[in-house]
């Protein structure tokens, strides 16, 4: 009997590999860090073959870990970082360039000669997606007029794009297998989200040839097989993170929301079988297709979550280790005034200024490195209550509960201020792996491993609930500073 799944999760700045049990309790974890290229202001860069072998390296020794085999994997499922685009040669397998990481602005003065061509609606009825440069579709256009034989190649029929997903079933199985699943095709700005197929006229648009996409396959089937743990394991599942951090965390009703707090932030409303069009810059999206079920979402993508406090670590250096933070905002009572926009990467999500720098305001010869770092914190809850208020007004309901997970949500002062700020119950599940636990669930489903959705939706428990304990004043008095300090930031009226 073949008692476990293993979910790679193959994230911005980390590849790691988790084997679950039939519990979908976490068995043992394996992660490796890999290297983040930045070669020019605004751009950030992957190598594709350094995804690669971090992610196969710690899938082999996270099955070793534990003394097992290929035969007792029941399946393996796949989770990654979203519109990160790797084009490759279809014959050597070799990329022909750096990845383009999703939060690169590259192409920004492209996307803004969209907007201007009158684009805007026709993309974002199509896909779902407002004009940015966080998509797939301007990067691959951008490395076929960029690489030197790159358009070439692509015409005639010798390049092949992917996002990481795609990447990484290519060199699973061996280069058997070139495809996707609905969720990350909706996040290349090429997808016809209603149609489920690759748009034609996209394609002309961005002068993609066809010859270069992944065959789009549902969120849970068996793509193909590897034999890279000795035995032959079929590939099951895949889900781009946040959507398989939904799934992960049982949100499988529609009006059900969660958080992930991870390098950015990323808030998804299950819609149920009906796509939703945003009124308030939020971005429709398709949650998962199951058989011929398809679910879709409403998200609001914050660029810079949790990577503000790697940057206050690093490139500020007030503190050694994130597992600091907590004791140092506790010794002080408030933020002190002081509001920390993180746009460092612009701002996604419902403002969509991508020439937004960050800014902290309200700073005095009265101000520390405990205020900053508290303000900094804050601005992950207060980008958080910004995407929930758009939310409520596209669904027309008021939220009560946000499920929450990512590395971030583990901090208790963070949670409690975002449960403050909302007016509402935040819920930390019990098992806070619930991206790759969507990946092993997908997976598991296509597989037999787990008999149906009721099943698993029996193993979600929660491990703490944060209620609001703030005062109505405080909470007005907080949200009136952050709208301040936004309005100071942004760059465009």
């Amino acid at each position: 009997m073949k008692e476990y799944v293993i979910a790679l999760d193959q994230g911005t700045s980390s590849s790691r590999a988790v084997i679950f049990n039939r519990e979908g309790v976490p068995c043992a974890i394996r992660q490796m860090e890999f290297t983040q290229h930045f070669p020019r202001p605004g751009w950030v860069e992957h190598d594709p073959m350094e995804i690669w072998s971090s992610e196969s390296a710690v899938m082999t020794e996270v099955v070793a870990s534990l003394g097992l085999r290929g035969d007792d994997i029941a399946a393996i499922g796949i989770t990654n970082q979203r519109e990160t685009t790797v084009v490759w040669d279809a014959v050597t397998g070799k990329p022909v360039c750096n990845a383009i990481v999703w939060q690169d602005r590259r192409t920004s003065e492209y996307c803004d000669s969209l907007k201007d061509a009158g684009l805007t609606e026709t993309i974002r009825r199509k896909t779902g997606l407002l004009i940015d440069a966080y998509f797939s579709a301007t990067k691959v256009r951008w490395i076929l007029e960029n690489v030197p034989g790159a358009r070439e190649k692509a015409d005639k029929g010798q390049l092949r794009f992917g996002t990481v997903d795609s990447w990484l079933v290519w060199n699973i199985t061996g280069g058997r297998a070139h495809i996707t699943d609905v969720t990350n095709a909706s996040r290349t700005m090429l997808f016809n989200i209603h149609t489920l197929r690759w748009d034609e006229e996209l394609l002309r648009l961005f002068d993609i040839p066809s010859s270069m996409l992944p065959q789009v396959k549902s969120s849970s089937e068996i793509y193909g097989y590897t034999t890279l743990l000795g035995d032959t394991v079929p590939v099951a599942g895949i889900a781009g993170d946040q959507q398989s951090a939904l799934f992960g965390q049982m949100c499988i009703d529609a009006g059900s929301v969660k958080n992930t707090y991870g390098t950015g932030c990323f808030l998804l409303m299950n819609t149920g079988d009906k796509p939703i069009t945003s009124e308030n810059r939020l971005l429709t999206t398709v949650a998962w297709k199951i058989g011929d079920k398809v679910n879709y979402a409403l998200e609001g993508s914050i660029f810079v979550g949790g990577s503000v406090m790697q940057w206050l670590r690093d490139g500020l250096g007030l503190f050694r280790s994130t597992s600091e933070v907590e004791a140092l905002v506790s010794t002080v009572p408030d933020n002190g005034g002081v509001y920390f926009v993180p746009a460092l990467t612009g701002l996604g999500a419902p403002y969509w200024d991508q020439y937004a720098k960050g800014s902290i305001t309200g700073i005095t010869r009265g101000t520390s490195a405990a205020h900053i770092i508290r303000a900094a914190l804050e601005g992950i809850a207060f980008q958080t209550m910004d995407i929930v208020e758009a939310m409520e007004k596209d669904a027309g309901i008021r939220l009560g509960e946000l499920k929450v997970d990512g590395g971030a949500s583990r901090n208790n002062i963070l949670m409690q201020f975002q449960a403050d700020i909302l007016g509402a119950e935040v819920i930390r599940p019990e098992i806070t792996e619930t991206t790759a636990l969507g990946a092993a669930y997908l997976a598991g489903l296509a597989t037999g491993f787990w008999k149906d959705m009721e099943q698993i939706r029996s193993q979600w428990k929660a491990e703490r609930r944060f209620s609001p304990s703030a005062s109505p004043e405080d909470v007005a008095k907080a949200k009136n500073g952050w709208k301040e300090a936004i309005e100071r930031t942004l760059t465009k009226a």
